[in-house]
């Protein structure tokens, strides 16, 4: 495991860890951007194959882009929802998968190399190289978990299996979230070498808790492709519910897999989301941390409003990028405002 020698004063370098953790986190949310664009330009299944080391290089040449293009053909998605696409078409969504296999590549670099080099030259505190090292961890076994989604899309489906693209999801934000808890440990123990780490309250938690379970229901509504069903709000056609939807059996099912009751949940799960993060950015400004409380709110806010533009407007891709990507910007500013309740000390 990767750590550093005792003793703060001597070597360890927290705020330069930190630095260096939120640049990563940056490299994470382009991420998540490139994987919206990814799904929403139906790109994913366009490479299928893994090559985490070779897979670097992209077709070269007529003859390689004619064998990539093959391969693609023999899959489903191709036999029953593109036959006849063109090379220049499949080239199209081929860009897409490869520029956000090629981002995975890069993330994990920009969090190994400098990981080892901060360890070598103990710059990390004492009591963080086990939590880094987890991240880094957690980190490859999201790569697995990319494959694993999109493994399930090359035999007999003609997607990605939801749930699948769910947990994929999910996994990067938890990244992005431990990634930015950990900096901002590391950027108060640059301001006082007494701090300790920041322990999660459970008001704090609860509030994370239901904007994870919002990020899943998103990734269930993309997956299913649920955001086409009704193009209004806050109606579902004229009805809040429409009458004489097909359900499924068991029922409990229909949560995860009817894409009507899929996005009911996710359209109205958002105002108890919203009530939650609220509530974490009221108590972050009577707590004196008024820029936390302001970043959350405004988020949040408009996150709604992607979310009802996003319906309105039949999933314009626009849209509903900006939707995702400010999820991920709504969670690190959460992130930043639970680390400030769960900490007596001054994190900014």
């Amino acid at each position: 495991m990767l750590q550093a020698t005792p003793g703060y004063s001597t070597t360890a370098r927290p705020l330069a860890v930190a630095r260096w953790l939120y640049a990563v986190a940056a490299l994470i949310v382009a991420m998540v951007i490139v994987g919206g664009i990814t799904r929403l330009t139906e790109s994913g299944l366009s490479i299928t194959e893994w090559k985490p080391i070779s897979g670097i290089i992209p077709p070269l040449t007529t003859a390689q882009w004619q064998a990539e293009f093959a391969n693609y053909q023999r899959i489903p998605e191709y036999q029953q929802l593109n036959r006849g696409m063109s090379l220049d078409g499949f080239k199209a969504i081929f860009f897409w998968e490869y520029l956000h296999r090629v981002l995975g590549r890069v993330i994990g670099m920009a969090f190994a190399l400098p990981l080892i080099w901060f360890a070598v030259r103990r710059r990390i505190p004492t009591g963080y190289g086990w939590r880094l090292t987890a991240l880094l961890a957690l980190g490859g076994l999201q790569g697995a978990i990319g494959w694993w989604m999109v493994a399930s899309g090359l035999s007999e489906r003609t997607d990605v299996s939801h749930v699948r693209l769910a947990v994929h999801l999910v996994t990067a934000l938890t990244i992005l979230a431990g990634i930015v808890w950990t900096a901002r440990d590391l950027r108060a123990l640059a301001w006082s070498p007494l701090a300790k780490p920041a322990a999660l309250t459970r008001g704090a938690a609860a509030a994370l808790v239901l904007l994870f379970a919002q990020i899943t229901y998103g990734a269930f509504t993309a997956g299913l492709d649920a955001g086409y069903a009704f193009a209004s709000w806050p109606l579902m056609g004229d009805v809040l519910f429409p009458a004489g939807v097909p359900m499924l059996t068991p029922a409990a099912t229909n949560l995860v897999d009817n894409p009507i009751v899929v996005q009911f949940i996710h359209r109205w799960l958002a105002f108890a989301v919203a009530a939650g993060l609220l509530t974490l950015a009221w108590r972050a400004r009577r707590a004196g941390h008024a820029r936390a409380a302001v970043a959350v709110a405004a988020l949040v806010t408009l996150q709604i409003v992607l979310g009802v533009a996003t319906l309105l407007s039949g999933v314009e891709i626009v849209i509903a990028v900006s939707h995702q990507a400010n999820a991920a910007l709504l969670l690190i500013a959460s992130v930043v405002a639970a680390h400030a309740l769960s900490s007596p000390r001054r994190t900014v």
